[in-house]
């Protein structure tokens, strides 16, 4: 099996994070990034040949690639760059899921495989692809949707399958909510009485290659998988059949959601685990020093490397690499991406005009996302809301209460942002 990683487009809905990244280099987790997730879960799970697509804002995602997965000299395996590319049969970029698959196949004929794993590049799960090959073939499958069950509320945001027997009967694309009773599946007695009764696909795929390769030449204008390909495969009465995802799954490709899917990193004991022995999640290893941290009250928080806290209280938070948090300075319900380097004390003390990189002291940040690189001064207020309306500014923007300061943006001390202002 060979494993296609689907860089993604513009990513908008996750602005101003992807304004100079991709969305699967968006970092997570204080330490990693989102495209750390997949490669993760195929490495764990046997799949070492693995493509990355990508197109859109992608040079930090290459760098971060080629700094991290390395194979020895006696391994088959590798993760590589597939970007888009002009070739004398398509001079476009990739239109979607299934046109970035077609344009990029030419470069997996030199490889020998009976399978190809299809994944997103901006979600939050760990699965056994291993598990997912098995029951591809004992369903002798053409095509296998790994499906998660939802409610009512949340099926209308996603392609919905129609599931009998472990077949994929009928597909819908963001049903509206007055068709959704005839589309129900088979699930198990709790999720059932949980109301998860539709099952969703999570965009993770496994073709076998000659159903995939045939598809693909079949269908030449579908560019997309879940909304084309899938649906035509179907009524061609290819043998398509979902498997059941039993863990935890998030779709982070908004602010909200990406916001909510680190916070519930730091519970007791939370859907996502990071410290399993066996789902390693991989990610560049830096050698930074261990963090620092003086007079400090910490509450639920998780801390990466390289960090110097010089006081305060931090509650329910995410503290990225390398940050610099000033004395008396208070973080809550906050994502802290922190700095892509160390400035030299001698670069401070010579440029004191200038605020350091990081955040200065007596700061209070609530409900908010402070990107890489940012320096804000001192008495610094940065205060989310629910009640807070969307918004776009020079220093920040608003979406949905969460206040995000764009990477690189110099905020000067006593400066009021979000519900600190208004009051």
């Amino acid at each position: 099996m060979i494993g296609l990683i689907l860089g993604g487009g513009a990513g908008t809905r996750l602005y101003p994070l992807t304004a100079d990244r991709s969305k699967p280099a968006v970092p997570i987790g204080a330490k990693y990034r989102l495209i750390d997730i997949p490669i993760s879960n195929c490495l764990n799970s046997g799949v070492v040949r693995i493509f990355v697509l990508t197109q859109f804002n992608s040079a930090s995602l290459n760098q971060h690639i080629k700094n991290t997965y390395h194979f020895d000299l006696f391994s088959r395996g590798f993760v590589d760059i597939l970007a888009a590319e002009q070739t004398r049969s398509s001079g476009e970029w990739f239109q979607g899921t299934a046109d970035a698959v077609r344009q990029t196949n030419i470069h997996l004929r030199n490889h020998d495989y009976d399978y190809v794993l299809i994944l997103a590049g901006d979600q939050l799960y760990q699965m056994d692809f291993e598990k997912l090959a098995k029951y591809h073939v004992a369903q002798n499958a053409d095509i296998t949707l790994a499906t998660i069950p939802v409610d009512a509320k949340d099926a209308t945001s996603f392609g919905i399958m129609k599931v009998a027997g472990g077949f994929i009967e009928r597909f819908i694309e963001k049903p509206n909510s007055n068709v959704l009773s005839g589309w129900s599946s088979e699930v198990s007695a709790d999720m059932k009485n949980q109301g998860r009764e539709y099952l969703a696909s999570m965009g993770i795929y496994i073709f076998s290659k000659d159903v995939l390769n045939e598809l693909l030449e079949q269908f030449p204008n579908a560019t997309d998988f879940g909304k084309e390909i899938i649906p035509e495969a179907i009524k061609m009465g290819k043998n398509v059949a979902s498997y059941e995802h039993p863990g935890y799954w998030t779709d982070v490709g908004s602010i909200p959601s990406y916001y909510d899917a680190n916070l519930e990193l730091t519970d007791d004991i939370p859907d996502f685990n990071l410290f399993d022995n066996n789902a390693i999640i991989y990610t560049r290893p830096r050698l930074l020093g261990p963090s620092k941290v003086t007079n400090t009250k910490i509450n639920k928080c998780i801390i990466a490397e390289g960090c110097l806290i010089q006081g305060g209280n931090y509650d329910r938070s995410i503290i990225g690499i390398r940050s610099r948090l000033g004395p008396d300075t208070n973080v809550k319900d906050s994502i802290i991406l922190g700095n892509d380097y160390f400035e030299s004390l001698e670069h401070i003390v010579t440029n004191r005009q200038d605020i350091p990189m990081g955040i200065g002291a007596n700061c209070r940040i609530e409900r908010a996302i402070i990107d890489k690189n940012c320096r804000i001064g001192d008495n610094v207020e940065i205060i989310g809301h629910t009640d807070l309306e969307d918004a776009e500014e020079s220093t920040h923007i608003i979406s949905s209460g969460i206040i995000v300061i764009p990477k690189g943006t110099v905020i000067p001390s006593g400066t009021k942002i979000g519900a600190s202002a208004k009051s």
